[in-house]
């Protein structure tokens, strides 16, 4: 039992960490302005988010034929009745697995105020429906062409 399941652990750990090193891509690329980079990152993201959950699905398929209950509250029943290597195992992976939805989270985050920050931008130069510049690329003032002074 142990040495499949702390098998199992050890590879969604592995997966758990390619994935924490894509997220710090991400956001080094959104930091810098790399905005380009991301449509890849996010690519690769879901392949590995992917592969993260059939590692998982296959996790909980072998607790659950040891006799184990499913999700979080089997695993933990399965890792206390291990031995010290499949504890462990367990509780890196938990590690892990918090420190990239925190991860995950801060950059959702960023995203977010990258798309706030564009919106505005482009409000700001829709305003009043009137163009900053015109169709040959030259400064329009706002006013109305009325003088206040004389002189």
């Amino acid at each position: 039992m142990s040495n499949a399941l702390v098998g199992l652990l050890h590879r969604e750990h592995a997966a758990t960490g390619l994935f924490l090193e894509l997220l710090g891509l991400e956001a080094h690329a959104m930091t810098e302005g790399l905005f380009t980079e991301l449509p890849g990152l996010a690519e690769r993201k879901s392949q590995l988010a992917e592969q993260i959950t059939a590692l998982g699905r296959q996790r909980e398929a072998l607790q659950q034929s040891l006799g184990y209950g499913p999700g979080r509250g089997g695993a933990d029943a399965a890792a206390a009745a291990g031995d010290a290597v499949l504890k462990s195992a367990w509780q890196q992976l938990l590690a892990r697995a918090a420190e990239a939805q925190a991860m995950n989270h801060r950059n959702g985050v960023m995203v977010h105020t990258h798309l706030d920050f564009t919106r505005q931008t482009l409000n700001f130069l829709k305003a009043g429906g009137q163009p900053l510049y015109g169709p040959d690329g030259t400064h329009r003032s706002g006013g109305s062409g009325n003088r206040l002074a004389i002189g």
